[in-house]
């Protein structure tokens, strides 16, 4: 599909998906819903488009963090240390079973991970008001760790994931929630973008283009979070996570 297209219309194809999922990302996640088919549709396999989608959205979670810094300092620093050590061990181990999966394993499952992650996202506020009062608290970090590895190993739907997390354990504050998901995607992300790359996972060129674009992007998209309606943002994330399910399931 891809032959059809000149060199130059895929890199603003990449170029556009990353600075689209640096913004996506800062206000509700799912920015690699866009990076990673962009790096598919231009003709990337879909193990070193993982890879090369989560370093090019790596940086765009530090500007957005940076964007949230005030929330971020509101939170007891002995919260944010665990749960930065628990998103990088998880980002570690995941990236170590990304490595040793067969690619056509992967290619397969990638369909399932990017709806159950949509799914998820658009369950938790319906989940939490079920479970309110019933020791939320008590999972609210070993269920970091889980979606940890899972962002190590697939980063599509990360930032929706850990969003549904803090929903579900009880952070109401959906501002307090973006600070704590770009910080600890930031965090998990950095860690086995690096693993990724002295595996020799990643398309550096395409990296370091979509990286710079993912950052500016992640800047505009923190300003505009506390701006835009909750709604519509919970609306664009799940049509957006749907949509790419139903491209990826085409492709079996």
């Amino acid at each position: 599909m891809s032959a059809a297209w000149s060199s130059e219309a895929l890199w603003l194809l990449t170029g556009g998906a990353a600075f689209a999922a640096g913004v996506l990302n800062a206000i509700a996640g799912g920015g690699s819903f866009l990076t990673f088919p962009a790096l598919v549709f231009a003709g990337v396999p879909p193990l070193a488009a993982n890879a090369t989608s989560a370093m090019a959205v790596s940086p765009g979670y530090l500007g957005s963090t940076w964007g949230f810094r005030s929330e971020l300092k509101a939170l007891p620093k002995s919260l944010l240390q665990r749960e930065v050590v628990i998103a990088a061990s998880g980002g570690l181990i995941g990236a170590g079973l990304l490595l040793v999966t067969p690619a056509s394993v992967f290619s397969s499952l990638v369909p399932w991970l990017l709806l159950l992650a949509t799914a998820l996202f658009a369950a938790g506020p319906w989940l939490a008001q079920r479970n309110a009062g019933q020791g939320r608290q008590a999972w609210r970090q070993p269920g970091l760790m889980f979606v940890a590895i899972y962002g190590g190993y697939f980063n599509g739907g990360l930032g929706i994931l850990l969003m549904a997390l803090y929903t579900l354990t009880g952070e109401a504050r959906l501002n307090t929630v973006n600070a704590l998901k770009n910080l600890n995607s930031f965090v998990l992300s950095l860690l086995s973008v690096l693993a990724f790359a002295l595996a020799g996972a990643i398309v550096w060129p395409q990296a370091v283009w979509m990286m710079v674009l993912a950052t500016a992007g992640g800047w505009v998209g923190a300003r505009l979070a506390k701006r835009l309606p909750v709604q519509w943002v919970r609306n664009l994330v799940i049509i957006t996570g749907l949509s790419m399910s139903i491209v990826f399931f085409s492709r079996l």
